[in-house]
């Protein structure tokens, strides 16, 4: 049989000894380059070992400072509801409702930002279009705990007080009550979640590792008559947050006794 690979040997032993408590809960690891002498091994041989034990959850690390043995996580749920993103209103619902919430967050605008091919065709419209483009930095405690960037075509809010969602006087109030205030109806939100990998950029603002799993949600709104008016990608880091969906129930229209509907309270 072939031999295991030398990391994966390395991340093993290194496994059993914090499982064993030679290192606790927020104590820091010994250099790579210690660990490598120890184990007789070469540096990036080590870099993978911990690589993989900072994927798995056991280890973070910390820019400038070293790699710490982890706080067992524990995945906070994140609701994905129309009963309580409240996008009519602020983005975020009441930190209240929910521990771990998101109950700040930073934002970056800019403004006649080319569409990418991808992104004019989820707005439909065409490549090159001027667009608004937003970066938020959701934070929990401080913390960065979500990503999301959005684009709005400028054919729809140019030239309207609008323009910048976090500027203006509806700064932070969220897609639906912006679009409403130019005569806007919004109608319809699609979200497509999918697994993927945290890229460097992504795993720097959210204290992870590149290529750990992400869940990325592509969030398109449209109007009343089908028309995209905003499109966004939201980063959720997997190993801290766990997505939920939910949904009210449209219950029918009461019936008389007869079995047929009534038209109390419409349609």
């Amino acid at each position: 049989m072939p031999r295991e690979a030398p990391y994966l040997a390395v991340s093993d032993a290194l496994r059993a000894r914090i499982r064993a408590g030679e290192w606790e809960v927020g104590a820091r690891l010994p250099s790579r380059l210690r660990l490598a002498e120890e184990y007789g091994v070469g540096r990036n041989v080590t870099q993978r070992a911990v690589e993989r034990l900072i994927s798995d959850g056991l280890l973070e690390g910390r820019a400038g400072s070293g790699t710490y043995v982890s706080v067992p996580p524990e995945r906070l749920p994140v609701i994905r509801s129309r009963h309580r993103e409240h996008l009519a209103g602020s983005p975020l619902p009441d930190p209240a409702e929910e521990r771990g919430r998101a109950t700040s967050w930073d934002a970056h605008s800019r403004v006649h930002v080319p569409a990418t091919a991808a992104v004019a065709e989820r707005l439909a419209i065409s490549p090159g279009d001027p667009c608004v483009t937003t970066h938020y930095e959701f934070l929990a405690d401080g913390r960065p705990v979500q990503l999301s960037r959005s684009w709005e075509p400028m054919a729809v809010t140019g030239g309207t007080p609008i323009v910048l969602p976090e500027a203006g006087p509806l700064a932070g109030r969220g897609v639906v009550h912006r679009m409403h205030s130019i005569g806007v109806l919004v109608h319809t939100v699609v979200e497509r979640p999918r697994p993927a990998h945290a890229t460097r950029e992504q795993a720097h603002l959210l204290g992870i590792s590149a290529g750990d799993l992400v869940l990325r949600i592509e969030r398109t709104i449209y109007d009343t008559g089908g028309r995209p008016v905003e499109t966004a990608d939201i980063v959720v880091p997997d190993g801290r947050r766990q997505v939920v969906y939910e949904f009210g129930v449209d219950h029918p229209a009461p019936s008389d006794p007869a079995g047929r509907r009534t038209t109390t309270g419409g349609r």
